[in-house]
């Protein structure tokens, strides 16, 4: 059972990191991603309007589903199985997500929103379920 809760805890932290360091790396290299999230942040804080850019969405999707199965898989390696620390993963980065995607609600497409949501627990799972374990 430690071991199921080491896994989450590490799995959600890597999510984490993983989701910030890449966003911070798109920012450092990307102008149009820079402004585009800068925009973001200053329509959040003026509680002005926001046109989201369709591209940074998608990238931001394909960001959400890599960090998702890594995070599945890390999950699954440190405890030991891959049933139970990849669902309650899932369902832990699912709450965090909603409670974000409720903070930008008005900013960004409904499409985006459910989207994101949808895909974490499957997804998590999916990255767990390729650790074989002889169960």
């Amino acid at each position: 059972m430690i071991r199921i809760i080491l896994g989450i805890i590490a799995g959600f932290i890597a999510w984490s990191i993983i989701w910030v360091g890449s966003d911070q790396v798109l920012i450092s290299s990307l102008d149009w991603y820079r402004q585009h999230q800068e925009g973001f942040a200053l329509a959040m804080v003026n509680n002005a309007p926001f046109e989201a850019n369709t591209t940074i969405l998608i990238m931001n999707l394909v960001r959400s589903v890599i960090t998702s199965f890594m995070a599945g898989y890390l999950a699954a390696v440190i405890a030991g199985e891959n049933r139970r620390s990849t669902l309650i993963l899932g369902v832990m980065l699912l709450l965090v997500g909603i409670m974000v995607e409720v903070i930008a609600w008005r900013y960004l497409p409904i499409w985006y929103h459910f989207l994101f949501l949808f895909l974490l627990i499957p997804v998590t799972v999916a990255g767990g379920k390729v650790k074989r374990f002889n169960n």
